[in-house]
């Protein structure tokens, strides 16, 4: 779609609601911190409620991945799941509209690792996931060491227009997920571009590979980006302390990355991704249908 259409589809009436939402959303993050929190708990609540279609995804993608936990401690984790999207949607307001100065306290344990790539001027790939704080990590992150980021246009075009904009306006650079060749030419040029594999689709640099056991598509593109631009590959993790700060965890560049074996350095991937889940798993994106698509010899697990 060109951009000319693209920006009348996003005044059609449809869209009306997307907007007003918006404005209401902008208003509400004029609002104290803990008003906020408490809005995004009841929010949550309504959404555990209201929209089945999401829990039961959540239900199944938690079943499996944690077959330890009883049903009730799935439940319970799904459902504060729920609260942890809400805050995500209050954070992401935060991370576009707020000052810095307003921001909520946060702490980075790690910086000399991404200092140390910047200086040499390599670039890097922030390896991180779809947890629910990406928004307002990533504006720390921004903030911090004016990095980059991969995007990828929602379907609605109001709310593509709002995060293409906050993402060109505070990030070093915005490059379409699509672009390959942008992204490139980014690291190349030295810039640190965030970069999250775990939402896999079927490419020619995709296989089935476990993800918490369970057989998924996983992209092996990161170990040719790695190759390609000689840009190591720095994870960084964000999470959401219970008292309403926020921790970033900058780890040290992979070592001995890429290999020869693009399975083995993604199977590497998603076991870090693993081990970060688990220390707040409830912030993770469990609401994405992880396990779909997976072809004939795999039953559809999100099948009514």
């Amino acid at each position: 779609m060109s951009p000319t259409n693209e920006q009348f589809r996003q005044w059609l009436p449809q869209y009306w609601p997307t907007w007003i939402g918006a404005a209401l959303f902008r208003l509400l993050n004029q609002m104290p911190w803990s008003v906020q929190r408490a809005f995004a708990h009841g929010l949550g609540w309504f959404a555990w409620h209201f929209v089945p279609i999401r829990r039961r995804v959540a239900l199944i993608n938690l079943r499996l991945c944690f077959p330890e936990k009883s049903e009730r401690e799935i439940r319970a984790l799904a459902r504060a799941h729920f609260d942890a999207l809400a805050m995500g949607l209050i954070e992401s307001c935060a991370a576009w509209w707020t000052d810095t100065a307003d921001l909520p306290p946060h702490r980075i344990n790690g910086r000399e690792h991404i200092n140390a790539v910047i200086a040499r001027g390599r670039g890097a790939v922030l390896l991180t996931a779809h947890f629910t704080t990406l928004e307002i990590c990533g504006r720390y992150m921004t903030d911090a060491f004016n990095v980059g980021c991969l995007y990828r246009n929602p379907d609605n075009p109001v709310i593509a227009r709002l995060m293409r904009g906050q993402r060109e306006r505070r990030m070093a650079i915005a490059v379409h997920f699509d672009d390959l060749k942008g992204l490139i030419r980014a690291l190349r040029a030295g810039h640190a571009i965030w970069y999250a594999p775990d939402q896999g689709r079927r490419t020619k640099q995709s296989e089935l590979l476990p993800f918490f056991g369970v057989p998924a598509i996983t992209t092996t593109a990161t170990t040719k980006l790695a190759a390609i631009t000689g840009s190591p590959v720095v994870p960084y993790f964000g999470r959401r302390e219970p008292d309403g700060s926020y921790t970033l965890t900058i780890l040290p560049p992979l070592e001995d990355f890429p290999t020869s074996d693009p399975s083995a350095d993604a199977i590497r991937i998603n076991r870090l991704i693993e081990e970060n889940v688990r220390l707040a798993p409830e912030q993770y994106f469990w609401v994405h249908r992880r396990f779909k698509g997976r072809g004939p010899n795999y039953p559809d697990v999100y099948a009514p």
